[in-house]
């Protein structure tokens, strides 16, 4: 199954547009909550975005009448909006408690589902898709890209967490329950954010722009949300990197399935990291730091 960003693949899309202005603040509100976490400005930022929106889409109706392929960046844009506040409605700060795990289930998994229904009943465009089983089978070259994430995590993520002592974001884990319900919490996350950023975000933000646009675009909000999830500090210079290649793996595979097992063998050298970083001399035969 095509993701919805390859249904109009026939448009051409400009270098320019205005239509990127209420796409950058409906973005931007990704920042007011997750980085700064002032509610308000949030808020203020999406309803400037859906509001700049909304002239500049009827314009654009109105000039492209008869082509049907366009679609709604009002309604786009309202779904990443949807998405956003039902995330912002919780503490991103990672929890292995019961309630901790069963809020962010709600949340995380309300930020996915209520956007798919709302574009699959409601507007009826079938907009966001989830292409697990798309792109064919994979190449040498995508086997080979699997190996490097992992010697590349090995590498720079155990200097990154423990140096800088961000992995004092994540709670202790030192009983085998609490390293069992990280692992769990971890890759759970990790699928989590291919789902929202790359099939929901950047697939609707490629149905209006060119593939670089909606690929910085949805890179502020996955940053923004990893940021306050914990990867702070010079974590940016490892988070925005690997949200554009995100992006751009997945125009180029056209499978959910590849991305997200890319996603999960990092976060998998994640998980060792922390539970290194909680444990000294654990793990120490197998990480440099």
């Amino acid at each position: 199954m095509p993701s919805a960003a390859l249904s109009t693949d026939a448009i051409v899309r400009p270098a320019w547009t205005w239509r990127l202005v209420p796409a950058l603040l409906t973005c931007l509100a990704a920042p007011a909550f997750f980085v700064l976490m002032v509610p308000w400005l949030g808020w203020a930022f999406l309803a400037a975005g859906l509001a700049s929106a909304w002239p500049l889409a009827a314009a654009h109706r109105r000039a492209e009448e008869p082509d049907r392929r366009i679609p709604s960046l009002v309604r786009d844009l309202s779904l990443i909006a949807l998405g956003m506040l039902i995330v912002s409605a919780i503490p991103l700060k990672a929890e292995l408690d019961d309630l901790g795990m069963l809020r962010f289930t709600v949340a995380l998994g309300g930020a996915v589902l209520v956007p798919y229904l709302v574009s699959r009943f409601a507007y009826r465009d079938r907009a966001i898709r989830f292409p697990w089983r798309g792109g064919g089978r994979w190449t040498r070259f995508q086997w080979t890209w699997l190996v490097v994430v992992l010697v590349l995590g090995w590498l720079i993520l155990p200097f990154y967490f423990i140096t800088s002592g961000v992995y004092l974001n994540w709670p202790v884990v030192d009983t085998p329950n609490l390293i069992a319900r990280l692992f769990v919490g971890v890759g759970a996350v990790g699928i989590w954010d291919e789902l929202f950023f790359i099939c929901t975000c950047f697939a609707l933000l490629l149905r209006h722009f060119r593939f670089w646009q909606a690929n910085v675009l949805q890179t502020i909000v996955f940053v923004s949300f990893l940021w306050e999830l914990g990867y702070r500090e010079w974590g940016p210079l490892l988070t925005v990197p690997f949200a554009l290649l995100q992006g751009f793996i997945f125009l180029k595979t056209r499978s959910l399935t590849y991305v997200v097992t890319v996603h999960l063998l990092f976060d998998a050298v994640v998980f060792g990291v922390l539970v290194h970083a909680h444990n000294p001399g654990l793990l120490d035969g197998i990480f440099l730091v």
